[in-house]
């Protein structure tokens, strides 16, 4: 008795012939000299495809643990930073006692600087003109 497999190859035994002879034709088309020279277009795309793929494999493959460590830190300190928030009712309301403070900063500064009494002019810097040394060696007078 003929196994399954013994069927199907007996009955399919001619096109093994066939399909040697389109992948003879493939072959052919695919050695052709224009077919070897790739567009600009395909160069820069695998270019990129390739450089993408070495980064995964040198940078992010070895260091899976380093990143995702990263990459949770960054997402605690969202949280925390968006669940420590305070919804204010009205944001300019937060806004009006530091410019009411700087109003009265300003205020003050202005009745300040009206109380003071205009300075006087300064006396000009004198010249000091260095007088000339004796050339003389005092320690050794005889």
């Amino acid at each position: 008795m003929k196994t399954p497999r013994d069927i199907l190859f007996a009955r399919h035994e001619n096109a093994g012939r066939k399909l040697d002879a389109i992948r003879r034709e493939m072959v052919a088309g695919l050695n052709r000299q224009d077919t070897k020279t790739p567009s600009g277009v395909l160069v820069l795309v695998s270019w990129c495809l390739g450089v993408s793929n070495k980064l995964w494999q040198e940078i992010i493959l070895p260091s899976r643990r380093t990143w995702s460590g990263l990459a949770t830190a960054w997402i605690l300190i969202l949280l925390v930073n968006f669940a420590e928030r305070e919804p204010s009712p009205a944001g300019n309301i937060s806004a009006a006692p530091v410019m009411i403070s700087f109003r009265e900063q300003q205020r003050w500064m202005n009745k300040l600087c009206a109380e003071r009494a205009p300075m006087a002019d300064a006396e000009p810097p004198k010249t000091f003109s260095p007088k000339p040394r004796t050339e003389k060696n005092q320690c050794c007078a005889v």
